[in-house]
């Protein structure tokens, strides 16, 4: 759908993993509890909404766990887009 307005993005491939050190380039100085997704089984395990992991063992968890981390995760620049956000996703055309 973006791509066939134009939209220009890099998206991440979450299906093969990312390592601990990936993670961290990927979320920089951001909030990395945004990365989490809510909807994960581990996530509301571990109550992470109420309790979230430090930012050490939250990236160590997606790192073994990419279903951790929200979808999509579109990057266009040092733009990033976390989950089926279509206001945001509509500003990467």
């Amino acid at each position: 759908m973006l791509r066939e307005k134009g939209a220009e993005f890099e998206e991440v491939d979450l299906n093969r993993g990312l390592s601990v050190e990936e993670l961290d380039r990927l979320i920089g100085k951001r909030d990395y509890k945004l990365f989490l997704n809510s909807r994960n089984e581990l996530y509301r395990e571990r109550h992470m909404g109420e309790h979230p992991p430090s930012r050490e063992e939250a990236l160590r968890l997606m790192s073994e766990n990419p279903n951790l981390i929200k979808r999509p995760i579109l990057v266009k620049g040092r733009e990033i887009v976390l989950g089926f956000d279509e206001t945001a996703m509509t500003g990467l055309v």
